[in-house]
């Protein structure tokens, strides 16, 4: 190891900044991936912060969440960013129609049919409700993980895997572990700000946008808790992180990505031979003293959690809605699944057509394959909420979202990548599921 000292001179300020970076990061480590007991209940302590809460508002929950979704249908008015696009003003749309169905939802007006027990009132109790508290609440905490020098750390360790795996420059492992960790829009943002900066190349670009900005951990918690797999959590959340890069390192070496221009304005220096680790060191630190005071943090990190929980919830409520019903009364992702379906045939899951099916209802919204397969079996189970997250690609979100980058990727090439993340997570989850329902016996 370099001599570590030199940074900072000051011994004080070194000291400083190495606290800094040690203790908001570890808190952060403590509350996403450390599963704690706490009343019979083992799970991370984010999931029992957020269970607290829930509990805390008993039937002010859903007044709440209306609260949050009225503004989210608001905000593109009150921005003009509904004027942006077509797909900005569908959205929009989507969104207004996602306060009308949360009202349906609370008064009980409305079909019948919208009142069974797998479409408002799931989607009011299992998903709107625990996303507008959890997306806020694990935004404050994902800023100890992503602010205060973690990222930047691992990022330079991980640069010599970064271009053999994934053909992307070792400056992206920030992006890729800031994406993973935190949300596909956070990692977009990031994404695009360094793909305008001339950093990436197209093909760079469109393998991180595509590959690496997922849904959140957050995110992850209500998936695996709608499924009832918490107690399999840190095996969850490693197979995800694992099937998700692989898929990603295939999808960087086939069409259409392959096909991508890979020209890049600002190519990144290497780190010399030997200086790995105190490189690594000096950018964690470097990161700890430029960042912001804690409750500085705390407060812009909240903000913006409620911001994302504005964009996300009128969403997951109208597309939601009308994906259940397309998938219940339309035959779509039924033909859509029997495309799919070869890739799961191999495993012998009984349930396997149904897993296919449910996972290609994955292309409208996150979380319907989950609302799919909740009484399904174990494997299938596991596997669905593996795939939901390693697929990426949902027309509620993520697709409009990259659509709204500078990254030049067409609708086209985003529902090719799709299919092909989709059926090679569904190949690789269902042994992944055997293995951990043998693990957890």
């Amino acid at each position: 190891m370099e001599k570590l000292a030199e940074y900072p001179k000051n011994r004080k300020s070194s000291w400083w900044n190495l606290m800094r970076l040690v203790i908001p990061s570890g808190i952060g480590i403590l509350f996403f991936f450390v599963p704690i007991e706490i009343g019979g209940r083992s799970t991370i302590l984010l999931d029992h912060l957020v269970r607290y809460c829930i509990g805390l508002l008993g039937d002010w929950g859903p007044w709440y969440a209306l609260g949050v979704i009225t503004a989210g249908a608001l905000y593109p008015f009150i921005t003009g960013s509904w004027r942006r696009s077509t797909t900005h003003l569908v959205f929009t749309l989507l969104k207004v129609a996602g306060v009308l169905f949360m009202v349906l939802a609370m008064s009980g007006a409305g079909p019948a049919l919208l009142h069974e027990s797998d479409k408002l009132p799931f989607l009011l109790d299992k998903l709107v409700v625990p996303v507008s508290l959890i997306v806020p609440i694990g935004a404050i905490f994902l800023a100890l993980l992503t602010t205060y020098g973690l990222l930047e750390l691992v990022g330079v360790i991980c640069q010599p895997l970064m271009r053999p795996l994934w053909k992307t420059p070792g400056r992206s492992a920030i992006d890729a572990v800031a994406s993973f960790v935190g949300s596909y829009s956070i990692g977009l943002l990031i994404t695009n700000r360094v793909y305008t900066s001339g950093m990436y190349s197209n093909r760079e670009a469109a393998i991180i946008a595509t590959g690496f900005s997922t849904a959140s951990v957050t995110f992850m918690i209500v998936v695996a808790n709608t499924l009832n797999i918490m107690h399999v959590w840190l095996h969850y959340f490693w197979l995800t992180l694992l099937i998700t890069f692989l898929i990603t390192a295939i999808t960087a070496r086939i069409p259409p990505i392959s096909r991508m221009s890979a020209d890049v304005a600002n190519p990144e220096p290497m780190v010399p031979r030997g200086e790995r680790l105190s490189s690594a060191l000096r950018a964690g630190l470097e990161a700890a003293e430029r960042a912001p005071s804690l409750q500085r943090n705390v407060f812009n990190n909240g903000r913006e959690g409620l911001l994302m929980a504005m964009s996300i919830l009128p969403s997951i409520m109208s597309v939601g809605l009308i994906g259940l019903l397309v998938a219940t009364y339309t035959p779509l992702f039924d033909w859509l699944g029997y495309a799919l379906y070869p890739f799961v045939l191999p495993w012998g899951l009984d349930d396997g057509l149904m897993l296919a099916q449910a996972t290609a209802s994955g292309l409208a919204e996150l979380f319907l394959p989950a609302l799919q397969m909740t009484e399904a079996s174990f494997v299938a189970r596991f596997a669905t909420a593996i795939v939901s997250i390693s697929s990426i690609l949902f027309f509620s979100a993520s697709i409009p979202c990259i659509l709204s980058t500078n990254i030049p990727i067409s609708i086209p090439q985003l529902l090719a990548i799709w299919f092909i993340r989709t059926a090679i997570g569904l190949f690789l989850a269902i042994p992944a599921g055997y293995l951990v329902l043998f693990l957890a016996v």
